[in-house]
């Protein structure tokens, strides 16, 4: 490359203006070292924990503090009735001076859309929108961003550490005996784990029930969990973390035969930071790799994570026979 062409390269770097309204480009524009080129975030970016200080330019359509089951049908109401999930601030992407929005285009429920931004705001920027159904789209995604910040380098550099640490945890895990195991992605009504998460669950040498990779998310009737009667089972709501995860135990439980499954029984039951990791398609998923090993074989990847990430859930049958003779 020219000297030329590098300083124009250069500069072409340093003045991107970055809003994300998506959590997990923002989490790759700062592995790649771009994160002073963050000037805005969606409601949704947490990570790092510094972005927090960044203005939110969304906000949820309406109350995400409800139930599982209301959430849900609050979303079927508004998608049947071709009403807005999200608020973008277009006022606020315009005073930032924004010349860079990234969005997403893989499902219209889980984060801003491209149409969001046109409905709201029109704004003139370019847009970066993202698709990820499987692990390879998700490292494509990050290549996308780098190449659209002139840091193809750091990007090819990040791709291959985290297909390392991928690989560690395949290596690890192999070393075990393969268990049966269900991950929930929502429970009122229930969700079956897809998109890229069997992948993860295959790399921690787990048989996964009742998910498929690379197909999206969908509903299932309460009896299939019942029928296929895991070892283990995960429960990771999306959007959910640990403590709101946790919550959705009593959820569960109104089912009649929720005690006699076998991953309950036996203490293998699992609820998981859903927010931050298994359903984020960013710089943690990596990181979910290695949760799911611990939670299955007991493995850890430089540090348990159990009781920070995920927390085992026991049975409490004490309580139920309790409950059941009042």
């Amino acid at each position: 490359m020219s000297f030329n062409a590098y300083t124009k390269r250069q500069e072409e770097q340093h003045s991107v203006r970055i809003v994300s309204l998506l959590a997990s480009a923002t989490e790759i524009v700062c592995a790649l070292g771009a994160g002073e080129m963050l000037v805005g975030r969606s409601h949704e970016c947490d990570s790092p924990e510094w972005v927090r200080r960044l203005p939110a330019c969304s906000d949820p359509a309406f109350d995400v503090s409800v139930s599982s089951g209301e959430i849900d049908r609050e979303v079927r109401r508004r998608l049947h009735a071709g009403e807005p999930l999200y608020h973008v601030h277009g006022d606020l992407i315009r005073e930032l001076r924004a010349d860079l929005l990234i969005t997403q285009s893989h499902c219209e429920v889980c984060a801003v859309t491209p149409g969001d931004v046109e409905r709201s705001c029109g704004h003139g920027a370019r847009q970066l929108s993202l698709s990820a159904i499987s692990l390879e789209e998700i490292f494509e995604g990050m290549l996308r961003i780098a190449r659209h910040l002139c840091l193809e380098e750091q990007g090819n550099a990040l791709v291959r550490r985290e297909r390392q640490r991928l690989d560690t945890v395949r290596v690890t895990a192999a070393r075990f005996r393969r268990p049966t195991v269900v991950t929930l992605e929502w429970t009122d009504p229930l969700f079956g784990m897809g998109n890229w998460g069997p992948e993860l669950v295959d790399i921690a040498n787990g048989e996964l029930l009742l998910g498929k990779k690379g197909v999206y998310s969908a509903a299932i009737a309460a009896e299939e969990l019942r029928d296929a009667d895991p070892e283990y089972l995960i429960v990771a709501p999306c959007g959910f973390n640990l403590e709101r995860s946790l919550g959705e135990r009593t959820v569960l439980e109104q089912h009649p035969w929720w005690r006699a499954l076998r991953a309950v029984q036996n203490g293998n039951l699992a609820f998981a930071d859903g927010n931050l990791f298994f359903n984020r398609s960013g710089m943690t998923v990596s990181q979910t790799a290695e949760i799911i090993a611990e939670i299955l074989h007991g493995v850890s990847f430089g540090g348990r994570s159990e009781g920070v990430h995920w927390r085992r859930s026991k049975a409490n049958f004490g309580r139920d026979l309790i409950r059941v003779m009042g």
